[in-house]
């Protein structure tokens, strides 16, 4: 597990943490993070290993100094600590989707399925429960880019489904009589993966795997959340639904009839 020494005491202690100048330029950097963490040594530890696979971080304590950061620098990833001193990393997940859409990983010590959930449908990739082994920060911020890079490039623009529009560049769904719903990317990674799946079971771990690039057995319930809201947003009576069908024991069956 990652685990910080056992103290550390250097007029360096709340600055900014980063790698050296001359190797920012070094051609060998591959990916470039950014990591939110007021926990100074668990924060430089990250810096250290991730330097071992390519990718380049730098480390700031809070949301105003994330804020200067991305205004000097392009990052390709952000590592964002759930509790932070000040504004804390939902209010920033909240503020970094609006303002963009770089992917984010976010790490909290919090154990409810529900505090996972509000961050992923504020906007957040992923997350990772603290501690954490290190490989496991590397392989996923690769799977993020990797999903983010396969989005970009593989997705259409717009797919019907029934009476529906899914614009999978704005990442909303259209009615036909122009109502316009916006959706958080764990709901609309979702959609996509019911989309590419019609009128197949599907089981709950399918679903988190496919729609959050992994498996998750401790909280398959969390799914119940996303697929609620959805439902919500699609107007598909929870009561009995038409679109988005629960087959008891199994998982959940997307029954669109037009999709195209």
């Amino acid at each position: 597990m990652l685990k910080p020494p056992l103290a550390v005491n250097s007029p360096m202690h709340n600055a900014p943490t980063t790698v050296t100048d001359e190797s920012k330029d070094d051609k060998r950097w591959s990916i470039r993070a950014l990591i939110v963490d007021d926990d100074v040594p668990i924060r430089e530890l990250m810096i250290d290993y991730l330097a071992r696979f390519n990718i380049h971080a730098s480390g700031v304590t809070d949301g105003a100094a994330m804020r200067q950061a991305l205004q000097g620098e392009h990052f390709d990833v952000i590592v964002l600590d759930l509790m932070l001193p000040g504004e804390d990393g939902l209010s920033l997940c909240r503020w970094l989707r609006a303002e963009s859409d770089i992917p984010i990983l976010m790490l909290t010590a919090r154990c409810e399925p529900t505090d996972r959930i509000i961050g992923l449908e504020l906007g957040a990739d992923d997350y990772m429960a603290k501690p954490f082994e290190p490989r496991e920060l590397v392989a996923r911020i690769q799977t993020i880019l990797r999903r983010v890079r396969d989005d970009r490039t593989d997705q259409r623009a717009n797919i019907r489904f029934d009476n529906w529009r899914l614009n999978s560049v704005l990442r909303q769904v259209v009615a036909d009589n122009g109502l316009v719903v916006p959706l958080s990317n764990a709901e609309f990674r979702l959609l996509w993966v019911f989309i590419e799946r019609p009128r197949r079971v599907l089981s709950r771990e399918q679903l988190l795997d496919a729609a959050r690039g992994r498996s998750i057995e401790a909280f398959d319930r969390s799914i119940d959340l996303l697929v609620s809201r959805l439902r919500q947003k699609l107007g598909d009576d929870p009561k009995a639904p038409q679109l988005i069908k629960t087959v008891r024991g199994e998982g959940y069956l997307f029954d669109a009839r037009d999709i195209g």
